[in-house]
C-alpha cells in the first residue's frame, strides 16, 4: 500500500529552510556564472540522445508519437553542446554556459546539480576556481582532487590489466605487481610525489602526468590531492578529471572532453549534498 503522501524513493522534497537555501544557492551560483561571463541555458527535460552519455541501464525511457526512443535527461553536458553548436550557434557565438537543473537516473533518482560547460576551452583549471568561488560564498573548502582519466586507460593495455581494478579502485592488486614505478604512482598525493615519478615511469606515460603538473600550476586551492589511477566511468570525459570533496559527500566532478569535434571542459556541481552539508553545519 502506498500511503498519499509518500514519494518514491529518489525523490526529492524541499519545504521551508530547505527550500530557501536551495533558493539561495542557485542566487548565488547564477550571479557569480554571469559576473563570470556566463549565459544560461534551460535545456528540454526529454532527449533523444543521452544513451551517448550515459550508461542505457540508467536511463528512463519511453517512445515518442513517431516510436522514437527519449529519454528523461540523465546528465546535460552533452545536450547543451549539442544544443549550441547545432540549433542555436545562429543566434550567437557564447561559448560560456551555465544551467541549474535536476537530472534523472533509472530507477527514480532525481539530481539537483549546478553546472557550467566551457565550449573550446580545454583548460580544466577555470572550471576548478569556478566551482571553488562558489563554494567560498558558503565558507566551504573541499578537498580537490585531480586526476587523468587516460593513465588507468594506457596501464590496463600497458600490463595487460581489467579497467574494473581501476574503477573499483582494487590498490592491493596493482601494489601486488610489484613495480617500483607503479607503487609510487599508486600511493602519490602530492606535486612533489608526481614530480619525482614523471622521469621514472615509461615513456608513454609522462606526456599524461605533465598534463597534471601542468594544470596544478594554475590552481590556486589550498587543499588539492593528485590522484593519477584514479578512474571514472564517463563517455565523454577523455583526460583530466577533478572532484570536490568534503568530509563524506563530493560535492562535485568535472573534466575536459571532446564533443562535436570540439575540445570543451566543464563541470556539475550537487545541489542537494550542499545543502545537506549546510543545514547540518548552521543548524537550520
Amino acid at each position: 500500500m502506498i500511503y498519499e503522501h509518500e514519494i518514491p524513493t529518489g525523490s526529492k522534497l524541499y519545504f521551508g529552510e530547505s527550500a530557501k537555501l536551495k533558493r539561495k544557492i542557485e542566487n548565488v551560483a547564477s550571479e557569480l556564472f554571469y559576473d563570470a561571463g556566463f549565459e544560461e541555458i534551460v535545456t528540454p527535460f526529454f532527449s533523444y540522445h543521452q544513451h551517448k552519455s550515459i550508461d542505457e541501464k540508467e536511463l528512463l525511457r519511453f517512445s515518442d508519437e513517431q516510436n522514437h526512443i527519449v529519454s528523461l535527461r540523465a546528465d546535460s553536458t552533452m545536450d547543451v553542446v549539442r544544443l549550441i553548436t547545432k540549433r542555436v550557434d545562429r543566434t550567437t557565438n557564447h561559448s560560456k554556459w551555465f544551467y541549474i537543473q535536476p537530472v534523472f537516473r533509472y530507477p527514480s533518482h532525481e539530481i539537483h546539480q549546478i553546472g557550467a560547460e566551457l565550449i573550446g576551452e580545454e583548460n580544466l583549471a577555470l572550471s576548478i576556481a569556478t566551482s571553488a568561488s562558489i563554494f567560498e560564498k558558503f565558507s566551504i573548502k573541499p578537498l580537490l582532487h585531480v586526476s587523468n582519466i587516460n593513465i588507468p586507460k594506457m596501464l590496463s593495455q600497458m600490463l595487460n590489466l581489467d579497467l574494473k581494478i581501476f574503477e573499483k579502485g582494487e590498490l592491493q592488486k596493482l601494489l601486488a605487481l610489484d613495480i617500483p614505478w607503479l607503487t609510487k604512482l599508486t600511493c602519490l598525493q602530492t606535486l612533489e610525489e608526481l614530480e619525482a615519478v614523471i622521469d621514472e615511469v615509461p615513456n608513454e606515460l609522462r606526456a599524461e602526468l605533465e598534463k597534471l603538473k601542468v594544470l596544478s600550476a594554475h590552481i590556486s586551492c589550498e587543499n588539492i590531492v593528485f590522484s593519477p589511477l584514479y578512474y571514472v566511468k564517463m563517455r565523454y570525459y577523455n583526460a583530466l578529471f577533478f572532484r570536490f570533496i568534503y568530509k563524506n559527500f563530493t560535492l562535485g566532478s568535472g573534466g575536459s572532453y571532446d564533443c562535436e569535434g570540439i575540445g570543451s571542459s566543464g563541470f556539475g556541481l550537487y545541489t542537494d549534498d550542499l545543502i545537506e552539508i549546510l543545514i547540518k553545519r548552521d543548524g537550520q
